[in-house]
């Protein structure tokens, strides 16, 4: 595999990982309405991290339209996460899911 493919699909990967963590964890804050749209966009960036990772590893035509997808969803994912900053789980949601964006955006470019 292509070392950009093998960069891309770990940078899914962290975010995927990453996203489940953060909605797990903002379950459990004392507030958990507040967390509701971070929730949301955590599970809905997870997702598409997924789909979007095996659609590079089988080289499908469409993995570009999904790695177009997925950087707007990290990108907002990103966003929310940034506004919930001193909880440690959303500050790392955040930088996981920019760097996703990032390799997203590469991936489109290549």
């Amino acid at each position: 595999m292509h070392a950009q493919n093998q960069n891309l699909l770990q940078a899914l990967n962290d975010c995927i990982a990453a996203c489940e963590h953060c909605a797990t964890a903002c379950l459990q804050e004392q507030d958990v309405k507040m967390m509701a749209r971070c929730i949301s966009l955590d599970r809905d960036c997870a997702d598409i991290c997924a789909l979007t990772a095996r659609f590079v590893a089988r080289g499908s035509e469409h993995a570009e339209h999904l790695l177009r997808e997925c950087a707007e969803i990290c990108r907002a994912c990103a966003a929310e996460c940034m506004r919930h900053q001193h909880m440690e789980h959303c500050r790392q949601c955040a930088e996981a899911c920019r760097r996703c964006e990032e390799a997203c955006m590469a991936g489109v470019a290549a």
